[in-house]
């Protein structure tokens, strides 16, 4: 392990982590600005399709997640050899799963996107529309999302940054050409949008294989490992990475059935959840940053068994992310309307959106504590606790207390927000205890 202060492996293992993830929530944040010039309609659609997206992916996470906290402690002890061996592991089975899940999105995009109420089917069309053109690339976006991953959880956050800056700047320079029909290129709106998005991730996946195969990263994808199965440590993957995949589930259903309570409010609430949504996006990936940072550290300092100096890690990336986040809170109060304006013309919408966004600003500060404490605890492998926890949340708060608050109290997008608020406060509280009381330093991974 690093001999330098906790800050400074904080530091330099977070801030290539929060570049990397906000470069692709960036880019995201970008086509959705792009895609809203074109019409609240198809914002609000292709919004949803990004959520149905995000579900399936969190399936994936129980190999991202669980590789990750298994080869953490592999690299901690330096045994190289078995890291190595669990990155093949968990790519070949992604690769089988990805084919699964890119056929239920094409042939299943239709049916999906009924949920949304209008009279007419602007959104649902292009949902189902940029949904299908992402499934014909979804093999090769998923492996490469896997491996990205399996990187960046293992510590080489620069190389899994350099990887997504080169994806999302081609994403970006593909985005508008293809969107608007420029030098030459027929204007293919919503379609465009979902083909850049699935050219410049082709790309990525190759970029990501020279990477595994030259020795570029400290992991090394060996042919023989991703093509020989290994059913002991498909059962180990599993068992570490399915909590994680539950856990994230429940966020993804949560975060679904909440924008289906606003997609019941009408167009107008859907778009400007749907603003939030990105807004918190963007915001997130720093919060994000700083967990895959200290659940990396977290690990390895305990497969090094150095229990001390793992919470000293846990407890400075805290210190540092509640700074960052008081600054952007700041700033969010500064400059409300105009940055809702960003993604939409429409005053219908911009109205609906401002007066819940200091609201909003405020429920960063829970938010991003709980990033840090859930990233400690997941390093640590306390991963059982995290599940509990977000199922427990699923059904009280996503889908009860927001009912409730939404349409029998009548509080409408207020409603919403509040009880996520309330939701991230009492998580973070219980995070802060579980890490405090230590038992997470005897968990077996």
């Amino acid at each position: 392990m690093s001999s330098g202060s906790p800050l400074k492996d904080i530091l330099k293992t977070s801030l290539p982590a929060v570049v990397d993830l906000s470069s692709q929530t960036i880019m995201w944040t970008i086509e959705a600005i792009l895609i809203g010039k074109i019409s609240a309609a198809a914002f609000a659609g292709v919004g949803m399709a990004i959520q149905i997206i995000i579900l399936f992916f969190t399936v994936i996470l129980t190999f991202v997640v669980g590789s990750s906290v298994i080869i953490n402690r592999y690299l901690g002890a330096r045994d190289y050899w078995e890291a190595n061996h669990i990155l093949g592991q968990a790519l070949m089975i992604g690769i089988v799963i990805s084919f699964f899940i890119g056929l239920t999105w094409y042939f299943g995009s239709t049916e999906i996107f009924k949920l949304i109420r209008e009279n007419e089917p602007i959104a649902k069309q292009a949902g189902a529309q940029y949904l299908r053109i992402i499934a014909v690339f979804t093999p090769l976006i998923i492996t490469n999302f896997i491996a990205v991953g399996i990187i960046r959880g293992a510590g080489d956050t620069k190389v899994s940054m350099y990887l997504n800056l080169t994806i999302n700047l081609l994403n970006l320079v593909l985005a508008p050409i293809l969107i608007f029909g420029l030098f030459g290129f027929p204007r293919m709106e919503v379609s465009g949008a979902a083909y850049a998005v699935g050219i410049a991730h082709s790309v990525g996946f190759f970029a990501t294989l020279f990477v595994l195969r030259t020795r570029k990263s400290r992991m090394f994808l060996s042919f023989r490992e991703l093509t020989t199965p290994n059913y002991r440590s498909f059962k180990r993957l599993f068992k570490t990475g399915l909590p994680t995949t539950v856990e994230q589930l429940c966020w993804a259903m949560g975060q679904m059935i909440i924008t289906g309570y606003a997609a019941i409010l009408g167009l107008v609430f859907l778009a400007a959840h749907q603003v939030f949504m990105r807004i918190q996006a963007v915001i997130s990936m720093f919060f994000m940053g700083f967990s895959l940072g200290t659940m990396t550290l977290v690990g390895q300092n305990l497969g090094a068994k150095e229990h001390k100096r793992a919470e000293q890690t846990g407890r400075m990336a805290g210190y540092v992310v509640l700074v960052f986040v008081l600054i952007i809170v700041a700033l969010i109060f500064l400059f409300s309307e105009p940055l809702i304006a960003l993604f939409t013309s429409e005053k219908a919408v911009i109205d609906a959106g401002s007066n819940i966004l200091r609201l909003f600003a405020v429920i960063q500060i829970p938010k991003a504590l709980n990033a840090v404490l859930s990233g400690n605890l997941r390093g640590a492998g306390d991963l059982n606790w995290l599940m509990y926890l977000a199922i427990v949340s699923l059904f009280i708060s996503e889908t009860g207390l927001t009912w409730i608050a939404v349409f029998p109290l009548n509080l409408s997008l207020w409603g919403i927000w509040l009880v996520m608020g309330l939701d991230e406060t009492v998580r973070t509280f219980l995070n802060y205890f579980r890490f405090h009381g230590g038992k997470w330093k005897v968990i077996d991974v």
